[in-house]
């Protein structure tokens, strides 16, 4: 029993690194849908929804430390279909991109990438060390700062790509290279959520 209990202990200074990534996450949504919509990037409002589900997401871990294995196996689930919700809204906005089929303004879309990019490492590097702490919880925090980051850089890209041959297909390709980052992280998240559902028995 003293086992099990030292094992669902988690580290003293996990709770305030989540609420920092949280309100970090939340700040930079705000930031990020704006200029998305000012300039019609399907790229960044999929990656501003990602800051949105980073936060919630968050939020969540911060309720749910101190939970049972198989609790935090539960929320380790529901987390990986949050996962998904960015994907199904980067879908849809390519589809309503169709209608206004012209290219983000390059600078912009460029700059804002690089804002979310230096908040993304900076939550990863916060969540590195307890990203095996709480099983499939801070797993869900860690990879989702991680691969949003990779994605960032698939947002710079398609900026520079833009500046010299303006064009919407840049942007909807970091977009979909998004969509796939957050499903491949939603299987991760589950294949957690199992192994923590497997020990708690």
């Amino acid at each position: 029993m003293i086992a099990d209990d030292a094992q669902r202990a988690e580290p003293p200074s996990l709770r305030p690194v989540v609420a920092r990534v949280a309100a970090l996450n939340l700040g930079y949504f705000g930031i990020e849908i704006a200029v998305a919509l000012a300039i019609g990037s399907v790229a960044l409002i999929a990656d501003s929804l990602d800051f949105l589900e980073d936060a919630a997401i968050n939020l969540l871990i911060f309720a749910g430390l101190g939970w049972s294995a198989r609790n935090r196996a539960r929320l380790g689930t529901a987390m990986a279909g949050i996962l998904l919700l960015p994907a199904l809204a980067a879908a849809w906005a390519a589809y309503a991109k169709a209608s206004d089929f012209v290219a983000p303004a390059a600078l912009s879309l460029t700059l804002t990438g690089l804002g979310a990019l230096a908040v993304n490492l900076a939550c990863a590097l916060m969540l590195a060390r307890h990203r095996t702490g709480s099983g499939s919880l801070t797993r869900a925090a860690y990879l989702s700062a991680r691969n949003d980051a990779f994605a960032n850089l698939a947002i710079i890209a398609a900026g520079l790509v833009t500046a010299l041959h303006p064009s919407p297909w840049p942007d909807l390709v970091a977009a979909a290279g998004i969509a796939i980052l957050n499903a491949d992280s939603a299987a991760d998240i589950l294949r957690a959520a199992a192994a923590e559902r497997r020990a708690a028995g």
